[in-house]
């Protein structure tokens, strides 16, 4: 697992918030030339941290791609979307944008509500000082997955445990890379009995429609990408966002009074906590001028989401969490052709479990001091443990 230190600046942070570092650089100039490795081997590259300049890259395909460099530096993954530039991006994403509208996540609603009960049965039989983690914030996202899929019943376990443990924040490189072939193998045997049984789940409305339309070796990798980011950025977010919350007890009781404000509530958390750092880096196609500088071709350019959201200009009060804020423009999800394809989804599910955990336990706390409390330093940003009392 990569420690903090081992991270570049801009992927690093002080608990909930941006280092101060980051802040005096970004006051500088919204782009400056960085390290943008996390590892002993420098790559320099250009640091984006302006919210108007991030938008600009981000929301610029032509002048910017996201595929693989061609040095090999970045393994290429077949329905990987974030590595995929028009018009393959275009043609896979059409295929997933109906699955994902807010009319269809709605009538997901009720099975996500039974599943949020169901993990918060388990954590409350748990007793206190319970992981929120290991029995809600894990296994929550990853038994909606499944159920989107349309995963069998008797495969969810095994599914869960070789996902958790392929995530590089779990294991040493070996034992990931083995639990990521078994995840991916598995994915490889979902595919290939929907493609002879379709049923009526996402997976299987996609391979009835549009069966000819995509490979079988994009569509493995394209549902081992949505259902693996699905569930570690979700789980990132049920922990981050009930520690958030635990530690603005204004916040907090704020929501519990005016539980309306819940869409407002994960907007801002979404927002606060950024755990997705910087986005998934860009190569710039020609020289391109931004924030007073010049990008030449060639180029690798990483946009910081987090310095975006959350650092504010010099003589401006600091950022506050602040569920009542109106809802303001922010980059949590991502930007321009590349945001993500499963918002209406994350909303819905943070919605559901944030006010079931609130209305289920109205004195829930940290069961350990905040020191205590370890953070989850690669990306997505979370916590490892959160053991919580009520």
């Amino acid at each position: 697992m990569a420690r903090p230190s081992d991270l570049s600046m801009h992927n690093r942070r002080d608990r909930l918030d941006p280092l101060p570092e980051l802040g005096a650089l970004s006051a500088r100039a919204p782009l400056f030339e960085a390290d943008l490795t996390d590892g002993p081997t420098p790559s320099m590259g250009w640091l984006v941290t302006g919210p108007e300049e991030v938008r600009a890259v981000l929301g610029d395909t032509e002048r910017f791609s996201t595929a693989p460099p061609a040095d090999g530096s970045r393994p290429v993954q077949p329905g990987n979307l974030i590595q995929y530039d028009p018009p393959d991006h275009t043609r896979l994403r059409q295929l997933l944008t109906p699955e994902f509208t807010v009319r269809r996540m709605s009538r997901l609603r009720p099975a996500v509500d039974a599943v949020v009960a169901d993990c918060l049965d388990t954590l409350e039989k748990a007793g206190q000082s319970a992981d929120f983690m290991r029995y809600v914030a894990w296994p929550l996202p990853g038994l909606v997955m499944s159920e989107l899929f349309g995963v069998p019943r008797d495969d969810r376990a095994e599914l869960a445990r070789v996902l958790k443990v392929s995530r590089p924040a779990f294991r040493g490189r070996q034992v990931q890379m083995t639990a990521g072939a078994a995840y991916l193998s598995y994915v490889d045997q979902l595919v290939t009995r929907k493609r002879r049984d379709p049923g009526d789940d996402l997976l299987g409305r996609l391979v009835r429609d549009h069966g000819d339309d995509i490979s079988h070796e994009e569509l493995v990798g394209l549902t081992a990408f949505v259902i693996g980011s699905g569930v570690e950025n979700m789980a990132s977010m049920l922990g981050l966002g009930i520690l958030a919350l635990l530690e603005n007890p204004t916040q907090l009781a704020q929501l519990r009074q005016c539980p309306h404000l819940i869409d407002q509530a994960v907007e801002e958390l979404i927002r606060y906590l950024s755990i997705i750092p910087t986005a998934s880096p860009r190569t710039a196609r020609e020289d391109v001028p931004l924030g007073g500088r010049v990008i030449k071709a060639g180029d690798r350019v990483a946009c910081s989401l987090f310095a975006a959201n959350r650092v504010r200009p010099p003589g401006t009060p600091p950022d506050r969490l602040d569920i009542s804020r109106e809802p303001a423009a922010h980059v949590g999800l991502g930007h321009g052709i590349h945001y993500c394809i499963g918002a209406s989804l994350v909303r819905m599910e943070l919605t559901s479990a944030y006010l079931a955990v609130l209305d289920r336990f109205p004195e829930l706390r940290c069961a350990v001091p905040p020191e205590e409390i370890r953070f989850r330093p690669q990306a997505p940003y979370g916590v490892e443990t959160l053991p919580v009392a009520w």
